[in-house]
């Protein structure tokens, strides 16, 4: 798959529409449009890296980055104290839909 064929590198180029939660030099945080909870945010590396399957050395500052993304999403939306789920998808027996890491910010209480 391309940068350019990528869901979530179209919403980072801001070339497909998305309700942004998030936002800094190296992560896009963004509402999930099939919510698994109350408050459902994904939060990807704005560099491509399809799956944890893929992923280098190179990009463990950016992984680590993500997760703190996800502490300051969990503060700001005040779950900090009463807690949220992230999770990570790998591959299609993993359930992962789109191949660029993403994790999913779950948190409120779960949806039927």
């Amino acid at each position: 798959m391309t940068t350019a064929s990528c869901a979530f590198c179209r919403i980072i180029a801001r070339e497909s529409p998305a309700q942004i939660e998030y936002e800094d030099e190296a992560v896009l945080a963004f509402t999930d449009i099939y919510p698994k909870a109350a408050i459902h945010i994904l939060i990807v590396p704005k560099r491509h890296i399809a799956s944890v399957a893929t992923m280098g050395e190179e990009d463990r500052e950016l992984i680590g980055h993500c997760l703190l993304a996800a502490q300051r999403l969990g503060q700001a939306k005040g779950f900090a104290e009463r807690g949220y789920k992230v999770n990570l998808n790998c591959g299609p027996e993993g359930g992962q839909v789109v191949y660029h890491v993403h994790f999913h910010f779950l948190a409120g209480g779960r949806r039927a």
